[in-house]
């Protein structure tokens, strides 16, 4: 090639020299740049292992553990405070990666893996992950992960991950708490009705897309509240607790129990096959419940009434297949307590009805249709009727006569009772303030409900009524049912202190149908008991009657009470009365409850009658 670049050997000399001044100059020239492109590197590095070190000075100053966690070598290393924070010392702590992540609760391992995982792939932008660390004493505390990323100045390879660990415990303890508040029953730790309906619909949308049936049962305990009144809340707190327990055994894990009201609760049973049917489940459930409760020193029998819905034949809808299957329990109330109802139509029907009454019931005050009737409870001894007890009627423009015993619960239940209890009492007084005029001793009973004693209701405007009449307090006796006295609270014993101070008289209706109980009719001074028409009517024919009568009598004289014996209906009724000490009577033998203008033209008859 040189022979055929340059012919002229005589010009070989100078190429080559000027030739190795070229290599000398090209050689500098690669060094050159080799040795910036080194010194580049090297101030990289040292920059990096500064901002590393400068980073981990700043994690360390809040007082959170700093980890350094080197992906070379899968080497991972703690700070001093990250130790302190968890009781740990040098020597007990592996550096490698396998035996830190055996400090991370197994149930939290694999997604804190997936996190650290995805941030060090790029999916993360920021490493942030929760879960519980394992202390050097056996606990478990909750930590917050935090990191940041360090790659290699060549190629830009991830070699470094170096994040804190705080401590968010009290945090984590303080959402639980929350969470339990929010959604579990506080006393049976049971689902409460929020996270009921939450589930219940999460099931129905699965039971959708896979074709299949849920179940829905309501269940409510029978006479709960006698239990309550009885032994107490404390008591009944407890019932509830073992009530949930029994109904939890009987149902599967994928299966749910909830407490959504004060006795009331839901089962929701999914995908039932032969061997475990709705009729095998609420049968199981009724036994359970039937089997005594020992609370303490005392052993309670308890019984459950259920109502059954299905989906989808009853319907679709969460609140759909709640109402129904609260319209069937209702109905197993009915048909004697402690038994399973499934809903049908007609139970629909029902409800429906019961919707419209209730919507009539509000509008009844306004378009006077409620009617006071009275009923003379006549002294057994002089025949005389200087008492009279005003029984409510609702005449209603389409239905005609309501019963009370149809209308009554309707309104307590809604909260009616308490301005309709107020309109019958002024009715009462008004008539009572025309009758005396004619009988000055005569005098007015009007039942009070249970709701109306309860706190936060003026009760002292029907004193203040009474004194604008100019009416003594003996015009009016209130009376009152059994169980209200054994669930006196401060407000109804102060209600009943006022009336008696003011005057006006006490008595207690249906007496024996209830917890009767010596100490209570001590305890509140009383004026009249009045002997339920249940043993009146059968003191004829059942010598265990009579002899109840006879003792009810014996007691409230002794007790400084009158007694009045309800539902007399027959003249062989009346001489067994008279012969027993009763002071009075009423019942269809003397009269039916009548209009006030009828009771006037009946007065003169009914206190000349001869008792015999």
């Amino acid at each position: 090639m040189f022979v055929y670049l340059l012919p002229n050997t005589n010009s070989f000399a100078s190429y080559v020299h000027y030739k190795r001044i070229a290599n000398v100059l090209i050689t500098a020239f690669l060094l050159y740049f080799l040795v910036r492109k080194t010194l580049q590197q090297t101030r990289t590095q040292l920059s990096l292992n500064s901002s590393i070190e400068n980073w981990k000075f700043v994690l360390e100053g809040p007082g959170d553990g700093v980890w350094d966690w080197d992906l070379e070598t899968n080497q991972v290393i703690r700070s001093v405070r990250w130790k302190e924070m968890f009781g740990y010392s040098e020597q007990m702590l592996d550096t490698d990666l396998e035996n830190a992540q055996k400090l991370i609760h197994p149930e939290d391992l694999e997604l804190a893996r997936q996190n650290i995982n995805d941030f060090i792939s790029g999916k993360m932008s920021v490493l942030t992950s929760e879960f519980r660390l394992l202390c050097f004493d056996g606990s478990w505390r909750w930590v917050l992960s935090r990191g940041m990323l360090f790659s290699s100045a060549l190629g830009g390879k991830p070699i470094r991950v170096i994040g804190t660990h705080t401590d968010i415990t009290a945090r984590k303890l303080s959402e639980e708490k929350y969470f339990q508040l929010a959604n579990y029953d506080q006393i049976t730790q049971l689902p409460n009705r929020a996270l009921f309906l939450d589930r219940f619909a999460l099931d129905i949308k699965r039971s959708k897309r896979l074709r299949q049936s849920i179940t829905l049962m309501y269940l409510d305990l029978d006479k709960f509240k006698e239990v309550n009144d009885t032994l107490g809340h404390l008591i009944g707190n407890q019932l509830l607790k073992e009530v949930g327990e029994r109904l939890s055994s009987c149902v599967r894990v994928t299966d749910t129990v909830a407490r959504v009201g004060g006795d009331e609760f839901t089962i929701v049973l999914n995908n039932l096959d032969a061997e475990f049917t709705a009729e095998l489940t609420a049968e199981a459930l009724l036994f359970k419940l039937a089997q005594p409760f020992q609370l303490g020193n005392d052993k309670v029998f308890i019984t459950g009434s259920i109502g059954i819905s299905t989906y989808p034949e009853d319907g679709t809808d969460v609140e759909v297949l709640l109402s129904n299957a609260d319209q069937a329990m209702y109905a197993a109330k009915l048909l004697g307590r402690n038994r399973y109802n499934y809903f049908t139509a007609s139970l629909q029907e029902v409800a429906t009805k019961r919707m419209h009454l209730v919507n009539d019931l509000r509008s009844a005050l306004q378009k006077n249709e409620f009617k006071l009737y009275y009923q003379p409870i006549v002294d057994l001894i002089t025949g005389d009727v200087h008492k009279a007890e005003a029984l409510i009627r609702w005449i209603h423009p389409v239905r005609g006569m309501v019963s009370p015993v149809d209308f009554i619960p309707l309104a307590e239940s809604t909260g009616l009772i308490i301005d309709i209890g107020n309109w019958v009492f002024e009715e009462a007084a008004q008539q009572a303030a025309m009758w005396r005029e004619v009988r000055p001793t005569f005098q007015i009973s009007i039942n009070k409900s249970p709701v109306q004693f309860k706190g936060g209701i003026k009760h002292t405007g029907w004193l203040d009524y009474l004194a604008t009449l100019g009416l003594p307090g003996n015009s009016i006796v209130i009376e009152i049912t059994e169980g209200l006295l054994l669930d006196a609270k401060t407000d109804v014993i102060n209600q009943l202190n006022e009336y008696r101070e003011a005057g006006i008289q006490i008595a207690i209706d249906d007496f024996g149908t209830g917890y009767s109980s010596l100490a209570y009719l001590r305890k509140f001074e009383m004026d009249y008991l009045k002997i339920d028409q249940s043993f009146t009517n059968n003191i004829c024919s059942s010598p265990s009657d009579l002899a109840l009568c006879e003792v009810i009598i014996l007691m409230a004289h002794k007790l400084g009470m009158k007694v009045i014996a309800e539902g007399i209906e027959t003249q062989e009724q009346l001489n067994l009365l008279v012969l027993s000490g009763c002071d009075y009577g009423q019942g269809y033998l003397f009269s039916k409850p009548i209009p006030a203008k009828d009771f006037e033209l009946k007065f003169k008859v009914l206190t000349d009658m001869e008792i015999s």
